[in-house]
């Protein structure tokens, strides 16, 4: 019934036609990627902090947990050497996490080991709460059979069992061996790779509880691996958590299938190449924004003037602000909002469009 099932397990297939033209894209976004990058005047320190701290959070979020951001936050600014204004207390369980994702991250020389797995264990749950009581932290599940279910209790869907205990060691140290060698497997794809090293560790399940944070932390290794670079500007988990839906059910579906992997694979190449798209646009907008201001460091602009242009400039308004919109936004009166229009118009910061009376509306200016 499982896929573990399968005589010729853990040997996935895939149909490369299918594959390689999502493959050319993602690429292609991901050198387009580190291209804005070069070109965006920002600091790569602190965008890698946003990005390691959206995959955190969202990574748990799909598990349902909540964590404290800003906590995270000043965990990751200390591991990656960033001085912030505002440094928020920090505590064993966000530095635990914050070191796993950095370690994820960086340290992409050291083999995969299973100590190193345990490690990561002991750092997801860094500070045990009561509800951590059950959990083995630091060592594979129990002899129980380990099953993802829902529905009532007595008449449970089971959604997916994972490889017994009594198999799992032998298992964990094919795939372990396989992540190592891989890595200088000329033919494999690194991407393929990285949906391979996804699917085949949430489907060994070897812990009692954080399998699916472990999970993208390996995939993030393995992603890191093959473009150390452009990883620390994407944060996965963030597309995988506004998907969380079919994201399961991908799982389910592949869980249950053969050792063909196309479908998994496609859904995993697809969800990447929103992620980097997503971070496009906003690397787009960023630039957008600088390019602004720079251009119109000279003109004399008061609060309102820069309220209301940064919501143009964030894409608020598509279609460009009226008179009206300008008022509510800006605070001010009617007159005053067409007296403010009027200037930023002279001032190069807008323009009117061409449509006139109760239509007209500004634009900035290109």
């Amino acid at each position: 019934m499982w896929i573990w099932n399968e005589a010729n397990w853990p040997n996935f297939t895939w149909q490369s036609e299918l594959i390689n033209p999502l493959l050319r894209k993602v690429q292609l976004n991901q050198g387009r990627l580190l291209g804005k990058m070069e070109t965006a005047e920002t600091d790569p320190k602190s965008i890698e902090l946003d990005t390691l701290l959206a995959n955190i959070l969202n990574s748990s979020a799909i598990e349902g947990e909540q964590l404290n951001a800003f906590s995270v936050r000043s965990s990751l600014a200390n591991k990656l050497g960033v001085s912030e204004s505002h440094q928020y207390p920090t505590s064993a369980s966000s530095d635990g996490i914050a070191t796993m994702m950095v370690d994820a991250i960086h340290d992409l020389d050291s083999p995969l080991t299973l100590e190193r797995i345990y490690q990561w264990h002991h750092w997801l749950f860094a500070k045990p709460e009561p509800t951590y009581n059950n959990i083995r932290i630091g060592m594979l599940r129990g002899n129980e059979p380990m099953k993802v279910v829902s529905g009532r209790l007595d008449r449970p869907t089971v959604h997916f069992e994972g490889p017994p205990r009594e198999i799992l060691e032998n298992e964990l140290k094919q795939f372990i061996d396989w992540f190592n060698e891989s890595r200088n497997d000329s033919i494999m794809d690194p991407l393929v790779r990285a949906a391979i090293c996804h699917l085949w560790f949430v489907t060994l399940h070897p812990l009692d509880d954080g399998n699916g944070r472990i999970t993208r932390a390996l995939t993030d290794l393995a992603l890191a691996q093959g473009e150390k670079y452009s990883i620390r500007l994407y944060a996965m988990s963030v597309s995988i958590l506004k998907q969380r839906k079919s994201y399961y059910e991908i799982l389910e579906q592949s869980q249950k299938a053969t050792t063909d992997i196309t479908a998994f694979i496609v859904w995993f190449l697809n969800t990447l190449n929103i992620t980097i798209s997503d971070v496009l646009d906003e690397m787009e907008q960023t630039i957008k924004k600088t390019r602004f201001w720079n251009i119109n460091r000279d003109v004399k602009l008061t609060e309102e003037h820069k309220k209301v242009l940064n919501r143009l400039l964030e894409g608020d308004f598509e279609l460009g602000i009226n008179a009206s919109q300008y008022q509510k936004v800006a605070k001010v009166s009617r007159a005053t909002a067409t007296r403010h229009l009027a200037f930023l118009v002279e001032s190069g910061c807008l323009d009117k469009t061409a449509a006139g009376g109760r239509s007209t509306r500004y634009v900035i200016c290109k």
